[in-house]
């Protein structure tokens, strides 16, 4: 694809900026990594071959009598004795003595018979964001090989539960963020073009709007509705697009009465041509600038729900939550260093990005 010149300036500008430019590499290769998620963490395997057969766990729901076993409810995988099934192709009654079976099923044959062996692709972690860990002592359990980040307070894996969280915050921001600027942006050019009785009335609108307590208002219908990632979307955008719009209404009062604009009147060019293709790229810097505060703060208001017990349903993979069980659980320090150390990685890699956009689109920068 061919940049055109202005586009071209742009991204030589964006890539000047060398902490923005690693920034978006190092953000973007772990934010990748997170919508695979289910492949790095998870407590069923990628792909499993029995009796010649192969199957996709993770994407679909096998009971454990497909693998010879006696339940017709999902096998879990992470058992010995399922284990056992499946690498004896089922031929060896694996209840008894399961481990020993698997051990001598590495060969190939049991008790001098052979078998059809069987096996097994795992992620990298065993554990998905909501698997009880199994083993000895109370929980949250300091980290092991197993447990790279160790345990929570209801014994989950904390290192899935932040890969988890960390595409669960990114998406929520990203969703937020895109929905609320359209809309603050459409909004403030409307304001701002027409100015008049049309601005003053949705100034008016917007000191009502934004003098309510947000944060109250979720809790009450949180409380009354339930709790669900869509509804926190809903009403996170409800309370997040007016943000942009005194920005832009600024950007546009000041531009209104440009020769060039007036020139687009008088040639008969309408309204919102003039407003979304000659006004809206002249606004952009300011509007840029201030998109980074927008995401960090839905990530913030995300995490200070779940903090609160208000935020996501219980079960969610959520980095708020695991605040809330660092503070809780202070003998457990691993837990507050981790949500630490996860919140000022995602939030300063987001700041930089964004400053590096900001320079970016800004007239007045170019460098050699």
């Amino acid at each position: 694809m061919i940049l055109s010149p202005l586009n071209q300036r742009r991204l030589s500008n964006f890539k000047a900026n060398k902490r923005a430019t690693w920034s978006l590499m190092i953000f973007t290769v772990l934010f990748v990594l997170s919508l695979f998620a289910e492949f790095l963490a998870n407590d069923k395997p990628i792909l499993v071959q029995y009796r010649g057969s192969y199957y996709t766990p993770i994407f679909n729901f096998y009971p454990e009598t497909e693998f010879g076993g006696d339940f017709r409810t999902e096998a879990v995988y992470r058992y010995s004795e399922v284990e056992c099934l499946i690498k004896t192709g089922g031929l060896i009654d694996c209840f008894d003595d399961p481990e020993s079976y698997i051990e001598d099923a590495k060969d190939g044959e049991i008790n001098g018979e052979a078998i059809e062996k069987g096996w097994m692709i795992w992620p990298p972690i065993r554990y998905s964001y909501n698997t009880q860990v199994e083993g000895p002592g109370a929980a949250p359990s300091p980290p092991t090989k197993q447990n790279w980040l160790g345990t929570d307070d209801t014994k989950r894996d904390v290192t899935a539960r932040v890969i988890y969280g960390f595409r669960l915050s990114i998406l929520f921001a990203l969703i937020v963020t895109g929905v609320s600027s359209v809309i603050g942006i459409i909004a403030g050019a409307i304001q701002g073009f027409f100015g008049g009785r049309t601005d003053l009335i949705f100034q008016r609108v917007l000191e009502i709007w934004s003098s309510m307590p947000s944060l109250y208002v979720i809790i009450i219908l949180f409380a009354i509705l339930g709790r669900s990632f869509w509804l926190l979307v809903f009403v996170t955008i409800l309370f997040g697009w007016p943000a942009l719009t005194g920005v832009v209404r600024a950007e546009f009062l000041r531009a209104r009465n440009f020769e060039y604009i007036r020139a687009a009147r008088a040639l008969g060019v309408s309204n919102w041509t003039i407003m979304f293709r000659h006004m809206l790229p002249n606004a952009m810097v300011a509007t840029v600038t201030m998109l980074p505060f927008i995401m960090t703060g839905a990530i913030g208001t995300l995490a200070s729900l779940d903090f609160l017990g208000f935020g996501l349903p219980t079960s969610s993979p959520s980095l708020g939550e695991l605040t809330a069980q660092a503070k809780q659980n202070l003998q457990a320090p691993w837990l507050g260093f981790t949500a630490f150390f996860v919140y000022a990685i995602m939030l300063s890699l987001l700041v930089f990005i964004f400053e590096g956009i900001r320079d970016a689109f800004d007239p007045r920068k170019t460098f050699q």
